[in-house]
């Protein structure tokens, strides 16, 4: 998703919760440090979904990195010009403290800038099963504005690798947000078009 908002021209603050941090070096064995995050961050999206590095190249002219606990950066404020917020994934911590308005850290009180300006929040939740409190705090989020986008791949698109997969996701996030992409291939109204190869 990052690779495709800057390549879509779009400018990006970025966050990173410590959870995220946690989750980041569990998954890809990829610390992500304040004083080395376009070092960090540039390993990280080099990485296709399979975890091969160099799949991808990467420029990162177009992003500004907040440390989380920084309250003071440009996103806390309702000033600062933004386009809106995603936040990919949303564990169900996340989506706690943004529906009960908290600002523990940078990415809640982001958030909540967000809501209160009336700009696009999109939040994908990761996590599966959901219990009856996440639940609530997601209609909470929704009553708030905000899209409440799962992170579930479909499988019409005609996915053939675990790349297909996530950047489906990815894509949907997308759209949400208006931003332009090509990760996937579109529903035309056809049934069997995401098994044929001349699309």
């Amino acid at each position: 998703m990052l690779r495709a908002l800057l390549a879509a021209g779009e400018s990006v603050d970025l966050v990173v919760s410590r959870a995220s941090r946690l989750t980041l070096l569990d998954e890809t064995k990829i610390a992500f440090r304040d004083a080395h995050w376009r070092d960090d961050l540039r390993e990280w999206l080099s990485r296709g979904a399979d975890g091969k590095p160099d799949a991808f190249s990467v420029d990162l002219d177009g992003v500004r990195y907040w440390a989380a606990g920084d309250l003071a950066a440009g996103p806390s404020s309702g000033s600062y010009p933004s386009k809106g917020m995603l936040i990919v994934p949303a564990s169900t911590a996340s989506v706690a403290g943004v529906a009960l308005g908290l600002s523990k850290d940078l990415l809640q009180r982001a958030a909540s800038v967000t809501l209160k300006e009336g700009r696009p929040l999109v939040v994908a939740v990761r996590e599966t099963p959901l219990n009856g409190q996440t639940l609530r705090h997601l209609v909470t989020l929704d009553d708030a504005g905000a899209t409440v986008l799962p992170a579930s791949p479909a499988f019409y698109a005609g996915a053939t690798h675990i790349q297909d997969l996530v950047d489906f996701v990815a894509g949907r996030v997308l759209d949400a947000a208006g931003v332009p992409h090509t990760l996937y291939r579109r529903w035309k109204g056809e049934l069997g078009g995401g098994t044929r190869a001349d699309d």
